[in-house]
């Protein structure tokens, strides 16, 4: 019931701030300032920090249903990994919209650099995270270069020295974390692209019949919904557990399954729209351009493949069931 209304009130906020014409609008370099100060002035941002620090004091299965719609809407600003640092750092934590780095490195002059970070353009804090520390990091310090493709929100970022003006956070494995949220983000907006595509299918028609009543299109629309709804599952594994953190075999299941489910979803899409769904006045290609770049952010399913597979051979555990049972499912 309490994801249901948050739900409900996450998608009316979206709906007005985030539609397609102003998601086009911020990609060209349009002020997020809006979006940003409706999510900000909403609380949804506060739901992880405690109530004793004036927020929500919420659990990561709480906030699902947020991230989830947030994905529906291809937001053009962090709110996941804001909502996620908000929740480690409470009161702490700065106001603006933050993000994490996937990795960085340090060359020989002490320069921090840290490629393709997601919404890297619209961030004005990066969590960095070395073997040595973990700070959160002022991007207006930093050089800043445009990564991606077209209308990426991504960008390169590069500091000459660590900045005086940064804040310290506990280590851990914040790009799990970050995984974790970019699994619902893409399960949300694969949902939404799954309808856009059913509704194409039983419009489009040829011969004087929707394209939605030929047996190959129903078909590719079968495949899809399969990997849609496994996409959401796992999704909604990773959100799982009594705390604002991620359990990491969970997220790993999580990120690997929406990250394998991304191409082919993107590509039954597209075949069933034609070529209609790659212009730019059409608004398939604002979500499948996320989940393709989503798909990449924070590992692709490979690298989660080989996480779990390693954590499976230290566990000992001849049977995958009883990894699931002792080590991913346990409560």
């Amino acid at each position: 019931m309490t994801q249901d209304l948050f739900g409900d009130a996450i998608q009316q906020l979206l709906a007005a701030h985030s539609a397609p014409a102003q998601v086009r609008e911020i990609e060209r370099d349009a002020d997020a300032g809006a979006l940003w100060k409706a999510l900000d002035d909403s609380g949804f941002l506060d739901a992880l920090i405690s109530e004793e620090q004036g927020g929500a004091g919420l659990l990561l299965p709480d906030v699902f249903s947020i991230v989830f719609i947030a994905g529906r809407h291809a937001v053009s600003v962090p709110l996941a990994q804001t909502l996620l640092l908000r929740g480690a750092l409470g009161a702490d934590a700065p106001r603006g919209p933050l993000t994490i780095a996937p990795h960085c490195e340090i060359d020989g002059g002490g320069a921090i650099e840290c490629a393709r970070v997601p919404f890297g353009r619209m961030a004005q804090w990066v969590l960095v995270e070395t073997e040595q520390q973990t700070r959160l990091l002022p991007t207006a310090q930093a050089q800043l270069t445009a990564s991606g493709g077209y209308g990426s929100l991504d960008a390169d970022l590069r500091w000459q020295a660590w900045p005086d003006e940064s804040l310290s956070l506990p280590p851990s494995d914040w790009k799990t974390q970050a995984a974790n949220m970019t699994a619902a983000l893409m399960a949300g907006a694969m949902e939404r692209v799954f309808e856009m595509t059913i509704t194409y299918a039983n419009e489009r028609k040829q011969f004087g019949k929707a394209i939605g009543k030929q047996q190959a299109i129903q078909q590719q629309l079968s495949v899809m919904a399969e990997q849609v709804f496994a996409a959401r599952l796992a999704a909604r594994i990773g959100f799982d557990g009594a705390s604002t953190m991620a359990v990491p075999q969970r997220a790993a299941i999580a990120k690997e399954r929406t990250s394998a489910a991304a191409p082919e979803v993107c590509a039954i899409a597209h075949a069933v729209h034609g070529a209609m769904g790659f212009t730019e006045e059409y608004d398939l290609q604002l979500f499948t351009r996320r989940l393709h770049e989503w798909r990449m952010a924070y590992g692709a399913e490979s690298e989660w493949r080989r996480r779990l597979g390693a954590a499976a051979l230290r566990s000992g555990q001849a049977r995958s069931l009883d990894i699931v049972r002792e080590q991913i499912m346990a409560r």
